[in-house]
């Protein structure tokens, strides 16, 4: 029986893909529980650093299976329901997460790269959020991750129009990090979570966990949004991998990160 999504490890970083290219990697709850264990897996084994998500075929991900909605079926994991849609828009993990976003990418599909933390997106691509022409609404996390990341009313546009916008305009408008011919959009999403993995673990986790969570503590100016901050910095401040750093520019050589 083929998975329904793949973790393949390349070094420190896990290619995680959505193998339902012939209904174009649409969300069933096959896709839902094999997504949530392959970031399970990305979480909790310290030789990965860094998540790479894509789609097998043409698409990156067509949305909800609406073909398994009509017929009453679910589309989330029925074990980890806390994960929500396609086992990832609420299942936080503390390493990055890049889409690379090969095709396809409505709906359902756009709300999985809103909740990856970079994106790399064909220049073929668009993202957008339809929901409305159809009677639905963007409940995956569109609607509440959109209007973050990208001005307010261009954000209210998408939304209530349904129109879609190009990756051109998804990177004027800083929806994505790169846009590049689809052939090389894995590869340049490859070498994107390379760097990432080439830094400190420990460090590139506390920045994530840092940056997310900034909104939950107000003004820059008052404490506990410092606190916060000291807290998630101080167990970095004082690992192994904090004496490495400055070692191994004073001796001119590449650091050899342990994680601890």
């Amino acid at each position: 029986m083929t998975e329904a999504a793949t973790l393949e490890r390349r070094g420190h970083i896990a290619v995680i893909t959505l193998n339902r290219p012939e209904a174009m990697n649409a969300v069933n709850s096959a896709l839902s529980r094999a997504v949530g264990a392959a970031l399970d897996e990305l979480a909790t084994d310290p030789d990965l650093r860094v998540g790479v998500i894509t789609g097998a075929g043409r698409a990156f991900c067509a949305g909800a299976d609406l073909k398994e909605l009509a017929a009453g079926g679910a589309i989330h994991d029925p074990d980890h329901p806390e994960y929500g849609f396609a086992g990832l828009v609420q299942h936080f993990v503390d390493k990055p997460l890049i889409a690379a976003v090969n095709g396809f990418a409505l709906g359902g599909g756009t709300e999985i790269v809103l909740a990856c933390d970079l994106a790399v997106m064909s220049e073929d691509a668009a993202l957008g959020l339809p929901e409305v022409k159809r009677g639905l609404f963007a409940a995956a996390g569109g609607l509440l991750r959109l209007p973050r990341q990208i001005p307010p009313k261009i954000a209210l546009e998408m939304a209530l129009t349904g129109t879609p916008i190009d990756a051109a305009d998804a990177a004027h408008w800083g929806l994505v990090n790169r846009v590049v011919p689809a052939a090389a959009v894995l590869d340049t999403a490859v070498e994107l979570a390379a760097t990432i993995a080439a830094n400190a673990p420990l460090s590139v986790r506390a920045t994530k966990r840092i940056m997310h969570r900034v909104n939950d503590f107000g003004s820059e100016w008052d404490d506990p949004i410092w606190r916060m901050s000291f807290e998630e910095a101080t167990p970095v401040l004082r690992s192994k991998d904090a004496l490495e750093g400055p070692r191994a520019f004073t001796d001119k050589r590449a650091p050899r990160w342990r994680g601890e």
